[in-house]
């Protein structure tokens, strides 16, 4: 599509750098879709980066704070496999901190009704008690990371991610 042809200027960002930086090492390369993906990938990293320091007090990582979100949203006890589609984390890593979930008190595993052999995650009461307390916050801090956007700028900002996560998906 475009060569990157922008000046690094005192307003640029990480980004516009390495873009710079590969303009003048390959200069006939294509590099806008970084501009998207890159921009992608580097919040969210600041972002997670922000929620781990945001939950420390809590005592659980931004990954166990996730797990304990899939059984407080869905209002029934999950199957780990249920567990691992909501939070998109690997069967190894559900099994691990499901394990160190429930050494802290914050769920518990219980056999299905209908088949002894599965095993239904729920929350305890403490594991509500901290999702109720730290999802505010996690939602306070995202409303700061969106602060300048208008509600017509999220809207549109969230129709476009939603149709690159559409693409991302079926790439998968």
């Amino acid at each position: 599509m475009h060569r990157y042809s922008g000046a690094v200027t005192e307003r640029a960002d990480f980004i516009d750098r390495i873009r710079a930086a590969w303009a003048a090492e390959m200069p006939t390369m294509d590099t806008s879709p970084v501009d998207v993906w890159g921009r992608l990938n580097r919040a969210s990293v600041l972002a997670t980066a922000q929620i781990e320091r945001l939950l420390t007090d809590s005592g659980v990582t931004r990954s166990e704070f996730d797990v304990l979100c899939a059984l407080a949203r869905t209002g029934r006890p999950l199957r780990a496999s249920e567990v691992t589609a909501e939070t998109m984390l690997s069967g190894a890593a559900t099994t691990k901190l499901t394990t160190r979930l429930e050494s802290a008190g914050l769920l518990r595993r219980e056999r299905s009704d209908r088949d002894g052999r599965a095993v239904q995650l729920s929350l305890t009461d403490a594991g509500r008690a901290l999702v109720e307390r730290e999802m505010p916050r996690a939602l306070a801090h995202d409303e700061r990371l969106l602060d300048g956007l208008s509600a017509a700028e999220r809207q549109t900002l969230a129709e476009l991610l939603a149709r690159l996560l559409a693409n991302a998906q079926r790439e998968a």
